[in-house]
């Protein structure tokens, strides 16, 4: 018995943790009439860059020359994620573009492990994206572009997942930080490029800064002790939740309102992520922030 309840604190903070996230994603989406999709990410890398070198101080361990190219690649990948997923929800539901984003970590998933239910999540998941994309006939038609944003983005959570076990092995515990110092310095002139000046007006910078917080500080912290409690397998399942929630909260703050085929198309993702959490490696199972 004492097991499970050592395990409902970090159960609980990480369900605090993917709130977060969705939350902050909502006021993210909220900016973009003000700055933009490209400038809400410039914002929210940089405020988050400030934040983790002012709590983390990782200038205390410098990057070595052979640590900097899993780093470089580590923080491109986090910053075209970030962007590429900004740019989907400019045209998608929220739900609907965190369960195509969940393609990413879920094929790493599935390709750690050699079950053979590995085909029936894959199948699974391959039919929830059908339910999600404009191939399928439904009320409310998905945005084509939109859709390709969101799995590009997947296709970069998976870069991601990769090169951010090189560049933790690499550079240790700081990498994150400096991570995402390369992502701001990658998304930082696309969102002025694109923005101009009005990505510094005052009524932005606070929201962006909200932003930062809920969907990188808080989670990433809450995360990394959730982490070090619970086994991967749990968490990687666990995180299979955060399309519903993402559904949810674009439901609670965006009003966005989702059909039935399109929520069994985010069910089905869910349910494929758990199941090949469950059925993969303990190191591959994990499904990263």
């Amino acid at each position: 018995m004492s097991a499970p309840r050592g395990t409902l604190a970090p159960i609980g903070l990480l369900l605090v943790a993917m709130v977060s996230v969705q939350a902050g994603a909502g006021v993210a989406k909220g900016l973009f009439p003000m700055v933009g999709a490209p400038g809400v990410t410039a914002l929210r890398l940089a405020f988050a860059t400030v934040i983790m070198f002012a709590v983390f101080r990782p200038w205390r361990s410098p990057p070595s020359r052979a640590a900097w190219p899993a780093l470089i690649a580590y923080g491109a990948a986090l910053g075209a994620m970030n962007l590429l997923f900004y740019l989907a929800i400019a045209r998608l539901p929220l739900g609907v573009a965190v369960a195509l984003e969940f393609t990413g970590p879920l094929a790493v998933a599935l390709l750690g492990s050699r079950r053979p239910t590995d085909l029936v999540w894959a199948g699974l998941a391959a039919g929830g994206v059908f339910l999600l994309s404009p191939l399928a006939r439904s009320i409310a038609p998905i945005d084509p572009l939109g859709s390709l944003f969101a799995l590009a983005a997947g296709g970069c959570w998976a870069l991601y997942i990769l090169f951010g076990q090189k560049a933790g092995d690499a550079q240790g515990p700081s990498a994150a930080a400096w991570g995402m110092a390369v992502a701001t310095a990658v998304a930082l002139p696309i969102g002025v490029a694109m923005t101009g000046a009005a990505i510094l007006q005052p009524a932005a910078l606070p929201l962006a800064f909200l932003v930062a917080l809920l969907s990188s500080a808080i989670p990433y912290s809450i995360e990394m002790v959730a982490l070090g409690r619970l086994s991967t397998r749990l968490f990687g399942v666990l995180m299979s939740v955060e399309p519903a929630l993402a559904a949810l909260w674009g439901f609670i703050l965006l009003h966005e309102r989702l059909e039935p085929l399109q929520l069994l198309g985010i069910a089905a993702v869910a349910l494929a992520s758990a199941g090949a959490a469950l059925g993969a490696a303990p190191k591959a199972a994990t499904l990263p922030p």
